[in-house]
Order: structure tokens, then C-alpha cells, then sequence
């Protein structure tokens, strides 16, 4: 089994992050700066991002150290899944050990795997019991993270959100409600609405998708509460 972190890998990962410039102004700055080291902290990582996320789902700042990472960001956006909005939505870390078979974002899979994403971690930054964002590597090979990798990326992702949280000028929590959690995990309603939205304009999947998604946002309703509107709405009702 492989051991807990070290002093010297503690003091490491504080080290890394020590000095950073955190106030609103260059929250940008700050988390490029965390996407270099995620990519560092994680040896197999061929990229990595990061994101300050407020409580509506929107992206307030983020920074990726590549194309490919900038790439596997924006799709996840895009389709309202993916390893770090599911990180976000449940607090808690998310691993994909092999793009070519997980089945929980398939639309996020099969998007990232000609980019030659194989693997992917992405842990959440919490502050004060809320979540403000999320890290996330990404590797070209299956199977490409480990236990150690798990521990390393949990604690700069902590240690980052202390950082962050204490920087915002309001104290207003950057936590997504519990609709748009139960939303986010609720995948049988999303993607019968998905389906029925494909139908009804003539859209692909990708596209229908997104149109929830942009709903849930302009309407300032969650994300299931969309779906099932869909499901149960007229031919004509708007979502």
C-alpha cells in the first residue's frame, strides 16, 4: 500500500502555491498558476486546468496549461458533464481511468478521446464546507493515475481553496444548490429530455444538450427542472 504524504511533499505542495497574488483582480493569474501545479504535482499529467466556479455553474476564471487540457475544459462546459463539474457537483474526486469505456459522461468521452485523453482527475476545491471550483489533470494513457495521485491532487486542491476562499470579497457561498447537484446526477431525466429536444429541433446530441443547458442557465432554473418541463411540457413550451 502506498504510504501517506510526507512532510517533504506537504511542505512541497504549500511551497508551490506560497506567494500567489489572490485578489479578485488576478484570480485569472492564480489559477493559471494552479493549472502549472496540478500538471507538476501529478507526474503522469500531460495537462491540467483549474476552475473558480460560482454557485450558478458559471466559470468565473480558469486557467489549462495546454490546448488539449483548454480543449477537455471547454467541452465539459459546452455539455454540462464531464469528471470536474461532477467533482463540483458532489464535492468530492473524480476519476477516469479509461475515456475509451467509462460510461458516467459519455458525450464528454467520446469528445476528449480524439484528443487522445485516455485518463482523467479532477478534485474539488472546497472552502468553508463550500465548493468554489475544481483541478483537473489529464493524462494519454488508460489507468494513467494512482493512489498517490489521488492524495497529491486532493490536498493542492484544498490547500488551494483556502487561498482562493479567503481572497473573494464576499462571503456569498460558491456552492451549487442542492437542485442543480440532484440535476446533475439525475442522468435518466436529462437524457430522455436530451432526446426529445433532438427530436423536436432537429438537433444532434451535443447540440440538444447544450440547449438544456443554456435554458437552465437563462431561466435561473435547474437543470432537471428543465428536463422534466420537457418531458411533461407541450410541443410549444420553451425551454
Amino acid at each position: 500500500m502506498e504510504s501517506e504524504f510526507s512532510g517533504t511533499e506537504l511542505t512541497t505542495v504549500f511551497a508551490r502555491i506560497h506567494g500567489m497574488l489572490l485578489s479578485r483582480e488576478s484570480a485569472t493569474s492564480a489559477v493559471e498558476q494552479l493549472a502549472e501545479v496540478a500538471q507538476d504535482v501529478v507526474d503522469s499529467a500531460i495537462g491540467a486546468g483549474a476552475s473558480l466556479i460560482n454557485d450558478q455553474g458559471y466559470t468565473m476564471s480558469t486557467g489549462t496549461t495546454d490546448a488539449v487540457a483548454e480543449a477537455g475544459d471547454t467541452l465539459q462546459y459546452e455539455l454540462g458533464e464531464g469528471p470536474c463539474l461532477s467533482a463540483w457537483a458532489t464535492e468530492s474526486l473524480q476519476r477516469v481511468d479509461d475515456t475509451a469505456t467509462e460510461t458516467r459522461w459519455p458525450a464528454w468521452c467520446a469528445g476528449v478521446l480524439p484528443l487522445g485523453v485516455r485518463s482523467a482527475m479532477s478534485a474539488p476545491m472546497l472552502y468553508k464546507g463550500h465548493c468554489i471550483g475544481a483541478l483537473k489533470v489529464y493524462t494519454t494513457t488508460a489507468d494513467g493515475f494512482t493512489a498517490a495521485d489521488e492524495r497529491r491532487l486532493s490536498l493542492l486542491a484544498a490547500a488551494a481553496a483556502t487561498l482562493l476562499g479567503a481572497a473573494q470579497t464576499s462571503e456569498a457561498p460558491h456552492q451549487l444548490s442542492q437542485a442543480l447537484r440532484t440535476a446533475l446526477t439525475d442522468r435518466q431525466a436529462v437524457d430522455v429530455a436530451t432526446g426529445i429536444v433532438m427530436e423536436r429541433r432537429g438537433l444532434e446530441q451535443h447540440h440538444a444538450r447544450v440547449a438544456l443547458l443554456e435554458a437552465s442557465r437563462a431561466q435561473g432554473r435547474p437543470l432537471l427542472e428543465i428536463a422534466r418541463s420537457v418531458l411533461a411540457g407541450s410541443p410549444d413550451a420553451e425551454f
